[in-house]
């Protein structure tokens, strides 16, 4: 069985039992490697294709947008990015602005491969993730969004700090 990076799960007894915020976890925890698997299985980087997704929708953002937003690190976008241009999916321009800033641009052969590539990988993640029964779906979806809303309105760290706890 996985540990689901909690060691052994066994002493939570069975899983059947487990509450439903440790199920959520687990499910998560094993969502993210699964999901990566099945992007790749189509070959795109993940990376490479969130990027691409984020920039379809608002081309020209600056690196270190396109990382806080994809909740990676500045220097994965720039080895992301260095793989697209060098494949001419994406490239790098100087901000009118600011011209020390640079701006990520999507080029039409990045338009064209997300093109091909979301239709098979969302048919993929589809299959994985229609698992509720069309009876469960609305409490299914009130469940998330409200954990969805909790984890928006949980203080940061700094924040935390601050409050005596």
């Amino acid at each position: 069985m996985e540990n689901f990076g909690i060691g052994d799960v066994e002493l939570f007894g069975p899983m059947q039992e487990w509450p439903t915020g440790r199920l959520f976890a687990a499910a998560s925890r094993m969502s993210g490697p699964v999901v990566w698997r099945i992007i790749e299985k189509h070959g795109i980087s993940p990376a490479g294709f969130f990027l691409l997704r984020l920039l379809i929708v608002e081309d020209g953002l600056r690196p270190g947008e396109a990382a806080r937003r994809l909740r990676v690190t500045p220097a994965t976008i720039t080895s992301v990015v260095d793989t697209l241009e060098r494949n001419g999916h994406v490239r790098r321009e100087r901000s009118h602005r600011d011209r020390r800033g640079v701006m990520l641009r999507i080029t039409d052969a990045g338009r064209q491969l997300l093109a091909e590539k979301s239709r098979p990988i969302g048919r993929d993640l589809g299959r994985l993730y229609n698992v509720v029964d069309d009876a469960d779906e609305e409490a299914v979806r009130r469940f998330l969004l409200n954990l969805i809303e909790r984890f928006e309105n949980y203080p940061h760290e700094e924040e935390a700090e601050g409050d005596g706890t």
